[in-house]
């Protein structure tokens, strides 16, 4: 399967249709999807009648964009005219298809790209692999007893066995990064507001975002979904830059670069802390990047995000679903709206307190450095039916610090991207992930573009 660039130029000067693009994704989907559960819906009509537009518009001397007819997955909690939307839940399940399309499904739409269905989430996104009591346990291509990681799990085992060259995802705690490491993708989670994304979202840590197998393909879809609307009072005015442009040409010589194998608190799988290391001391090299030998030491990030992000479950309800529809909810979800339902309000100024120590502690450590490198995630993909392990090489954890490290960048509204950084000798991906200041998008793309050309990686799982 090309990708996300390649298929589109072949589209626009004719050389394909998006007919065919479409037809050849179905046809993969059908064969694939019953072993992964990556697909909860597929629409084949909407697709095939997306498709046509696409194609009507080349034969009638149209650029259709630069998405043009290739087509990819929603993920089960981004909106798409035409499609369901259930957030992974029961409550969900089985309502009529959304009328609109969110800011960032119409942008993609608009430029060409042709939606074919719903990717799994565990339910309302809340755990880090993708099962619920909806759509059951989706599987990771690379090894089906394995997770791909969630919540935008549909969506990374969809794009890692090749059914789709890109499917969209969403960011709130490391949904689109944790996938990607689990999978050897790309997962970039832009600058908070980057892409706007209009609803209430209380804790502002999620941003949309896209699983893909190349960098340029992460590059073309921020160029894609970037910039303002008055939906969103937090979305970013135009970076003035061109993504797919800034990672090949952007000047990074010389940026203030720190590795930190545990942010000072998390216990790592040893195979992961080497690759990882051995991935980004390569970067560092390549890239002339300047050494920061300062210690990170953080405290443990999790109940500061599990606080903040408690309330966001509580704006995906309608009265009465809680407690009378308690039976449909999942046990994680179920324990945490038991827990938070009576928390007063002055225990919540508490979180905002902590939170706002954490932010300015972040903002210290970038104002003495330009990039954090850390693993992605602490272990390589569990079991698919989780819950993940509660030790790491004989140390007891939480099972949360599992994936220790992603939450920091949507505390504080930082760009952060995983890439490949090799393979573990069971032949299970991990990820990189680089973190950059706030709004340096186009810096964290650049040196992931870096790794890849210096460290390249498989597209799709072996046998896809």
């Amino acid at each position: 399967m090309e990708d996300v660039v390649h298929q589109a130029a072949q589209v626009r000067e004719g050389k394909t249709t998006a007919t065919d693009l479409v037809e050849a994704a179905l046809a993969r989907v059908a064969r694939h999807n019953p072993d992964l559960n990556a697909f909860v819906v597929v629409d084949e009509a909407l697709a095939r009648r997306e498709a046509a537009r696409v194609d009507l518009a080349v034969k009638q001397g149209r650029d259709p964009g630069p998405l043009a007819g290739v087509p990819f997955g929603v993920k089960d909690m981004d909106a798409c005219a035409g499609l369901p939307l259930s957030h992974g839940s029961r409550l969900g399940k089985g309502l009529p298809p959304v009328e609109r399309d969110s800011v960032h499904v119409g942008r993609l739409r608009a430029a060409g790209a042709v939606p074919i269905g719903v990717t799994a989430v565990p339910e309302f996104g809340a755990i880090s692999w993708t099962r619920s009591k909806a759509w059951g346990v989706t599987r990771n291509p690379w090894n089906l007893e394995r997770t791909p990681g969630g919540s935008s799990g549909g969506s990374a085992a969809a794009v890692a066995a090749g059914l789709v060259p890109f499917a969209t995802a969403g960011d709130g705690g490391g949904s689109t990064r944790i996938p990607a490491a689990y999978t050897g993708l790309v997962g970039h989670k832009p600058s908070f507001g980057r892409i706007p994304r209009e609803g209430a979202t209380t804790s502002q840590t999620a941003v949309w975002g896209a699983l893909v197998t190349t960098v340029r393909d992460a590059a073309r879809h921020l160029d894609v979904a970037a910039g303002p609307d008055d939906c969103d009072r937090t979305s970013l005015p135009p970076a003035g830059v061109r993504y797919e442009e800034a990672i090949e040409s952007l000047d990074v010589r010389g940026l203030r670069c720190m590795w930190s194998p545990d942010l000072g608190f998390a216990t790592v799988d040893p195979e992961v802390r080497r690759l990882c290391e051995q991935t980004a001391n390569k970067l560092i090299d390549t890239a002339e990047l300047s050494r920061c030998e300062v210690p990170l030491a953080l405290d443990d990030l999790f109940h500061a995000w599990s606080n903040s992000s408690a309330i966001d479950v509580w704006l995906h309800l309608e009265h009465g679903d809680w407690p009378d529809r308690a039976e449909d909810f999942g046990s994680n979800i179920r324990q945490g709206l038991e827990a938070t339902s009576t928390i007063p309000l002055p225990w919540y100024t508490k979180v905002l307190r902590s939170r706002t120590a954490l932010e300015r502690e972040v903002g210290e450590i970038f104002a003495g450095t330009d990039v954090l490198l850390t693993p992605t995630t602490a272990i390589p993909a569990h079991i698919a039916e989780g819950p993940p392990p509660a030790e790491i090489d004989g140390q007891a954890i939480h099972p949360a610090m599992a994936v220790p490290f992603t939450m920091l960048a949507n505390l504080c509204w930082n760009p952060a991207v995983s890439v490949p950084a090799g393979m573990t000798a069971d032949g299970m991906p991990v990820g990189l992930q680089i973190m950059t200041r706030r709004h340096a998008d186009d810096i964290a793309l650049r040196l992931a573009r870096i790794v890849e050309q210096t460290s390249p990686w498989p597209r799709t799982a072996r046998g896809y």
